[in-house]
C-alpha cells in the first residue's frame, strides 16, 4: 500500500468530524432551549425591522442610487443574500473566531495544536451558532417574495435563468470564503495582541459597507471607499456580485460589471492564500502557555 493510501485510511474524515461539532453544538444549544428561542426571536425581529425600514425608503424613492437599477424587489434580492451570507459566517465562524483570544490566553491552543487534525479546520468549526440561521430562514422568504413579484411584473417582467442560479449559488460560496478569510486574519491577531476583545466591533464596521449597493460609493469623496473596499479589502464583491447575477439590476451587463464578476473569483483565491498565511505566520509566533 502507498504511502498516500496509509495516510488517507488514517488521516481525519473532515466531514464526520464537522458533523461532530455540528451535533454536539446543536445539543448544547438545546440544553438551554428558551436562551435559543429568544435569540431565534431576536435576530428575526431585527430581521422584521431593516424590512419595515425599507419598505418605508421606498415609499420616497424607486431606486436605490441613480440609475443603478436597484429598485424594491430587485433590493431585497441583494438584502436577502446579505443575509444569506452574514447568517452563515455568524453561525459557522463567528464563534471560534471570538474564543481564538481565549484559547490563546488561556493555553487551550497548546490542546488544540496536539490535535492530528489541521488547526486551523479544528479552531474554525468546534463550535456552531444555531440561533444564528433564523436570518438565513427570513432571507429564503424575503428572496422567494422578491422573485415571485419580478416574474409576476406587468413591466419588465423577470424570471432568472438555471446559469443565473447556479452562479448566484458559486458566488455566494465566494463571498463566505472572503469573510471567514478576513475573519480568520482578524482572529489570527490574537497571537501578538494576546487578547483582541475589538474582534466583534471592528468586523461589524468592516462588513457594514457590505450592506448596500456598491454604486452609491462611486462618486464623491465615496470614490476612497469604493476602491479600497473592492480591490484591497474586497468586502464589497461578497454581496454585490451574486446578487446582481440574480437580480440584474443592470442589463445588458455593462464590461466593467464583467470585471468585477472576475475579479471576485480572484478576490477570493488571495483572501483564501493570504488568510491561510496569516494564520500560519501566527502559529509559528504563537508560545506555548506553558513555556
Amino acid at each position: 500500500m502507498s504511502n498516500s493510501a496509509q495516510k488517507s485510511k488514517v488521516g481525519p474524515n473532515y466531514w464526520r468530524v464537522f458533523l461532530t461539532f455540528a451535533r454536539n453544538s446543536l445539543v448544547r444549544d438545546m440544553t438551554f432551549r428558551t436562551n435559543f428561542l429568544l435569540q431565534c426571536i431576536s435576530s428575526f425581529g431585527w430581521t422584521l425591522m431593516n424590512v419595515g425600514f425599507y419598505l418605508i425608503l421606498f415609499q420616497y424613492t424607486d431606486t436605490i442610487g441613480a440609475d443603478s437599477g436597484w429598485d424594491r424587489d430587485k433590493f431585497f434580492i441583494f438584502i436577502a443574500t446579505t443575509w444569506f451570507i452574514n447568517s452563515l459566517v455568524q453561525a459557522f465562524f463567528m464563534p471560534n473566531a471570538q474564543e481564538f483570544s481565549e484559547l490563546i490566553r488561556t493555553g487551550g491552543l497548546d490542546f488544540a495544536l496536539l490535535k492530528p487534525i489541521d488547526t486551523q479546520f479544528l479552531i474554525s468549526f468546534r463550535r456552531i451558532d444555531w440561533s444564528a440561521l433564523s436570518n438565513f430562514f427570513a432571507g429564503i422568504i424575503i428572496i422567494a417574495v422578491s422573485l415571485y413579484n419580478l416574474a409576476t411584473r406587468e413591466v419588465d417582467a423577470m424570471i432568472p435563468s438555471a446559469m443565473s442560479i447556479l452562479l448566484y449559488f458559486a458566488f455566494v460560496i465566494c463571498g463566505i470564503a472572503i469573510m471567514y478569510s478576513l475573519m480568520t486574519c482578524l482572529s489570527a491577531t490574537s497571537v501578538w495582541l494576546g487578547r483582541n476583545q475589538t474582534l466583534y466591533n471592528f468586523w461589524f464596521y468592516i462588513t457594514n459597507f457590505s450592506r448596500y449597493p456598491m454604486e452609491i460609493y462611486n462618486t464623491g469623496w465615496g470614490k476612497p471607499l469604493y476602491g479600497f473596499f473592492t480591490f484591497i479589502v474586497p468586502v464589497l464583491v461578497v454581496v454585490n456580485v451574486p446578487a446582481r447575477l440574480l437580480a440584474k439590476p443592470i442589463s445588458p451587463r455593462t464590461d466593467y460589471e464583467m470585471l468585477i464578476i472576475g475579479w471576485a473569483v480572484v478576490a477570493t483565491v488571495l483572501s483564501i492564500v493570504v488568510s491561510r498565511w496569516v494564520f500560519k505566520k501566527s502559529l509559528g509566533a504563537y508560545r506555548s502557555a506553558s513555556s
